[in-house]
């Protein structure tokens, strides 16, 4: 039996409408839409939409800039978080996506991966670099997720006008101080021990 799309293609166009449609409106009657095939084709490729978006949110942090790795652990896992939140950024929804994908334990572990592997040189146990990693991609994902609904909220002129927690628009400021946050108290706990 052959198929005229590849798994590559609807996955392709499943990151497409994300971006153009949001999570909301990404079904799979659309995808077969744009495919030109009956959704039921769309099984070929994926059992089920959840493992559709999984292979999205695999894609989304694909994308995210490689990072050099001869920085000093403390760097490399800040380079490492902006990196992450630039792809999850880059994409409607992003965060939503790769945060359910996480939840369910079907996929986007490339994030995680990342995160342990640029604390290596820590003086760190292996079970205090997952953890950190886990905390990290904790925050990268829920403070992007925060960042997208609120750009959605402006969008829509739903926000509030006069946000008092809003200190930072952009979201940069917040987002290197809860990274450093997280980096200097995983600094300091390793450092206690020695």
């Amino acid at each position: 039996m052959t198929t005229r799309h590849s798994r590559d293609d609807v996955v392709a166009t499943a990151l497409d409408l994300l971006d153009e449609h949001g999570l909301a409106d990404l079904t799979m009657r659309r995808l077969a839409a744009a495919l030109d095939v009956q959704a039921s084709a769309l099984y070929w490729h994926v059992p089920n939409k959840q493992s559709l978006l999984a292979l999205v949110a695999d894609r989304i942090l694909e994308r995210a800039r490689p990072v050099e790795h001869d920085l000093d652990w403390p760097e490399r896992v800040r380079a490492e978080s902006g990196a992450l939140r630039d792809a999850l950024l880059a994409y409607r929804d992003g965060a939503e996506v790769v945060s359910s994908t996480i939840a369910l334990g079907l996929g986007a572990s490339a994030a995680w991966v990342r995160l342990l592997e640029a604390t290596e040189t820590s003086d760190a146990t292996v079970d205090e670099r997952e953890l950190a990693a886990s905390v990290l991609l904790e925050f990268i994902v829920g403070h992007v997720f925060r960042e997208q609904q609120q750009s959605h909220a402006d969008a829509l002129g739903a926000a509030a006008p006069d946000r008092a927690l809003d200190r930072d628009p952009d979201g940069g400021r917040v987002f290197s101080f809860g990274v450093d946050l997280i980096v200097d108290g995983f600094r300091a706990r390793v450092g206690a021990r020695a």
